[in-house]
């Protein structure tokens, strides 16, 4: 485990909502909580070399049925005492009672956190199988929302599908969807990871039909390994482009050309987005930094050019 530090804050730190109201380019970076005390070394290894990039903040996902609850939350609490960013939190539905889903926000607030992603969470089957709600819990993400705003003076994320929802029966049922979590108190969404920035800009124009207003981070993903995007792609719903996917396993024994591939990918998306308007940039970082700080390098420099 990683030596701690004194914190370096003297007051709390302005809410993601604020934040992106400055109308400054956002840039964020997602974390998972690891399993194993290597894994966390390896995550804090991490967050230090990005913490030096100031993102506007930081997120740690909350791991499927909350499995790794107790971790996801102490990690949140110290990277919020320890460390100059601004963590979001992440809380799902999943296995948990309205009592519960409570305990987990005081514990949040106690550690100081003041953003929190509420997400329904994958069925606890996993993907693909019939969603079961606890007997004292929630079905949907948006009645989350309105708990943790009934709570304090949370700042609220959701999160958003530019190809929609793998359960969504249309991608305009999906749009009145997260319409309807604005409506119950969302401040902002961050997007699952796609490729095409096309499919963003679609449904950042179809949920603003529905009266949703709010700030759309896109989410992205470097391609840094090609079975594993493929895999996640597959579970998430999210096309993975055949002509990106022909280039990888062209390469995909030399894991340098993978990842320049993927940064280069990734670079192209993200200037895209940025050119059309998106409010930033949210990464995820699979708890690696290299790939994602080449690509902010990239955005920086092309920015600076112009």
């Amino acid at each position: 485990m990683a030596p701690r530090r004194p914190s370096t804050r003297l007051a709390a730190p302005p809410t993601v909502r604020e934040l992106l109201a400055g109308g400054a380019v956002s840039y964020s970076f997602e974390f998972f909580p690891p399993k194993s005390d290597e894994g966390e070394r390896q995550l804090w290894r991490t967050i230090r070399e990005l913490e030096g990039l100031s993102p506007t903040f930081v997120s740690v996902t909350y791991g499927a049925g909350g499995s790794n609850r107790d971790r996801t939350v102490r990690i949140t609490g110290r990277i919020a005492a320890e460390t100059t960013l601004n963590p979001v939190a992440h809380l799902t539905c999943v296995g948990h009672s309205r009592a519960e889903l409570r305990s987990v926000v005081g514990a949040y607030a106690d550690a100081g956190v003041r953003n929190i992603l509420a997400l329904r969470g994958d069925p606890p089957g996993g993907p693909g199988q019939p969603w079961v709600r606890h007997p004292d819990g929630f079905d949907h993400a948006e009645e989350l929302v309105a708990l943790i705003r009934q709570l304090g003076d949370f700042c609220v994320g959701v999160a958003a599908f530019p190809e929609g929802h793998p359960e969504a029966e249309s991608l305009e049922a999906d749009a009145r969807y997260l319409a309807r979590k604005a409506k119950a108190g969302a401040d902002f969404a961050i997007t699952q990871f796609f490729f095409d920035a096309d499919d963003y800009f679609a449904l950042v124009e179809r949920a603003s039909r529905y009266g949703c207003d709010i700030p759309i981070i896109p989410g992205i993903m470097p391609v840094t390994n090609v079975r594993q995007i493929e895999r996640m792609a597959l579970l998430s719903g999210a096309e993975f482009p055949a002509d990106l996917a022909e280039r990888l396993l062209a390469v995909e024994d030399d894991p340098a050309a993978v990842r320049a591939i993927g940064v280069e990918v990734a670079t192209e998306l993200c200037l895209k987005l940025l050119a059309g308007g998106a409010p930033g940039l949210h990464f995820y970082t699979l708890n690696r930094s290299t790939a994602t700080r080449e690509i902010y390098a990239n955005i920086a420099g092309v920015r600076a050019a112009r």
